[in-house]
């Protein structure tokens, strides 16, 4: 996991000042370690039995799809409010100064189905918190476990998570 989290640059003062972004663009450019994250990611799920792989938008999109492809996989897609053609369920969350919601077809699943939800950072928590209830209270499946590449553990996102398996390959 070094080479990883080598791959992934520190930009000071973006998008504003006092933030410290985790730029993961020099991990997607380089075919080899994006390689070797799926493929851990994959190994860690290989006798889970894995259906769905759901990514949040947008980053979350690029690992749930390459992620989904390695277990045989199908993936889905949760999105901001309006970006989905067919008809939806909503999940509003709080952010530190208001609210926001993610919204998930309403055929995502089947009945039994065992999920991965994936994203590229667990910051606070809030979005991956909602996804996972959106898809609990509307869907009848078993959420495996949430993955991400990268975990800000400063900002104590994992305590939104309740009693949900987290894993991050890579922890600040």
């Amino acid at each position: 996991m070094t080479e990883i989290s080598a791959a992934i640059r520190t930009i000071p003062d973006f998008p504003k000042p006092g933030i410290h972004f985790k730029d993961i663009t020099p991990l997607l450019g380089n075919g080899v370690l994006f390689k070797q994250t799926i493929d851990a990611l994959a190994e860690r799920h290989k006798d889970h039995s894995i259906d769905v792989v759901v990514g949040i938008e947008a980053r979350g999109f690029i690992f749930s799809s390459a992620l989904a492809y390695a277990l045989g996989a199908g993936t889905c897609l949760v999105r901001k409010p309006g970006k989905l053609p067919h008809t939806v369920h909503r999940q509003a969350y709080e952010l530190e100064y208001g609210t926001d919601s993610v919204e998930i077809h309403q055929d995502a699943f089947t009945s039994g189905q065992r999920i991965l939800i994936i994203d590229d950072v667990l910051a606070t928590g809030g979005t991956v918190a909602a996804t996972a209830k959106l898809i609990q209270t509307h869907f009848d499946v078993e959420i495996v476990e949430l993955n991400f590449l990268i975990e800000l553990s400063f900002l104590n996102g994992k305590e939104k998570l309740g009693d949900l398996p987290a894993y991050s390959l890579v922890t600040y």
